[in-house]
């Protein structure tokens, strides 16, 4: 059983902007292990703090690189260049796909758990995980990174599956023309 529960869309922690870690202190180290925990039960490839209901600044992430999980604390871009359309999918909002733009190569800085300065250079599927791990920090779902007209499909997908009792929680749809990939990139973020 996964340490955490992750948290669906609709729930408010997931539009919050979480708070900076002021302290990697045990409690820190204890919520990176669990969340690591947590994303591969689901399986995902990312997990941020406010999905599963903490508003820290933190995420973690394993992309399937032989590097095993990493945890990034109080996490910035500072750099972002080009641009990449990817089908990406979320834990928040379990078993739907978009094709989302952004930007092909990042710079990420922040600080690992024993408090070094982390820098790293990313492009195409780790810079993908970077942003969409960032904007869960921000309190921004996938779902808004969507053309308005997709938009509206994907909440009116969302809303059909509610009231039909059914949830969130079903097998992964993708829009018409989308396949999925057979590697660590078909996990949701």
């Amino acid at each position: 059983m996964p340490a955490y529960a992750i948290r669906i869309f609709g729930d408010p922690v997931l539009r919050q902007c979480a708070s900076e870690v002021t302290d990697i202190d045990g409690g820190v180290v204890r919520l990176a292990s669990d969340m690591i925990e947590t994303m591969y039960q689901a399986p995902g490839v990312g997990l941020a703090a406010p999905q599963v209901g903490i508003e820290k600044r933190l995420f973690v992430y394993d992309v399937g690189d032989g590097l095993g999980p990493k945890t990034i604390v109080n996490p910035v871009i500072t750099e972002a260049r080009g641009e990449w359309e990817f089908e990406e999918g979320c834990l928040s909002v379990p078993g739907l796909h978009w094709n989302i733009v952004r930007p092909r190569e990042v710079h990420l800085a922040g600080i690992d758990l024993d408090g070094n300065d982390v820098s790293i250079e990313a492009d195409e599927y780790l810079a993908r995980v970077f942003q969409h791990e960032l904007d869960h920090l921000d309190g921004v779902l996938l779902i808004e990174r969507l053309d308005p007209d997709t938009r509206k499909q994907a909440l009116r997908t969302i809303r059909t599956r509610v009231l039909a009792g059914a949830g969130l929680v079903t097998p992964v749809e993708r829009p018409a023309g989308q396949a999925g990939t057979s590697g660590p990139e078909d996990a949701p973020l």
